[in-house]
């Protein structure tokens, strides 16, 4: 049977990877097309427009692991999308993902079910993007519910994980190139891989032992803290959860 802490380690890969995945995809793309946004003009709009019309720093206050500049520049590119827009079309491009590429996964709607009472008693202190995309109504259909639920929690998770960042003292493009990552929609990928697509401008130092360390604390701070969100699950559930997750890379 799996406790809380196994299964916040076991699931965030599948979660990160699909929850995450129609943000790269070919429904991505065709918006992106069909409005004139470049690719992050869409992102950093429809991704973080729950926070409403605000300012460029408010968004970058939330997306902690790009360059300020980068987000400031998007999200200002983005403005002749109404935010209200943005964020129904982004949520559109998550669910169309979400039935093409899991359409044929008999488990999501179980996979919806089990991770609807974790996004309804998450407290959102600390991770505004989870508590504005928990607002977004859900589809009916299971494919498009399990991916939006799975992108939800995805956002809780990064929210906690940019507070333990900091927390720490390391600066968002040192705890970047510490690890290598498997929670991305690329799957699994090297620190630096990360930095580049978040346009970090290169040379990358390479991480110093002290800091390699602080970023794995980091990681262990994280699944601690999603320990605490998936208790709402018993074991008998959290295996079931794991099991149904081990659908691979959707992408």
């Amino acid at each position: 049977m799996a406790d809380p802490r196994t299964t916040a380690a076991q699931v965030k890969g599948p979660i990160g990877r699909v929850g995450g995945g129609f943000m790269i995809s070919r429904e991505a793309k065709a918006v992106c097309e069909e409005y004139g946004l470049g690719p992050r003009e869409f992102y950093f709009r429809g991704r973080c427009g729950v926070l409403g019309e605000c300012e460029a720093d408010v968004v970058t206050s939330v997306a902690v692991f790009f360059p300020p500049a980068h987000v400031e520049e998007s999200w200002n590119g983005g403005r002749k999308l109404a935010v209200d827009r943005a964020v129904e079309l982004y949520a559109e491009v998550c669910q169309a993902w979400g039935r093409r590429k899991l359409g044929g996964h008999q488990g999501c709607a179980r996979i919806a079910e089990l991770l609807s009472p974790v996004v309804e008693q998450a407290s959102c202190v600390g991770a505004p993007l989870f508590a504005g995309w928990r607002a977004v109504p859900l589809p009916a259909d299971p494919p498009a519910r399990a991916v939006q639920l799975m992108h939800v929690v995805r956002e809780l998770r990064g929210g906690l994980h940019a507070n333990a960042v900091i927390a720490a003292g390391l600066h968002p493009l040192e705890a970047t190139l510490a690890a290598a990552h498997d929670t991305t929609p690329f799957g699994a990928v090297t620190g630096a891989d990360v930095a580049r697509f978040f346009t970090w401008p290169e040379p990358y130092a390479e991480p110093g032992p002290e800091v390699v360390a602080k970023r794995a604390a980091v990681e262990e701070i994280t699944d601690d803290l999603m320990a605490e969100v998936l208790g709402v699950l018993t074991d008998a559930q959290s295996d079931e959860l794991i099991e149904l997750l081990r659908f691979g890379d959707a992408r």
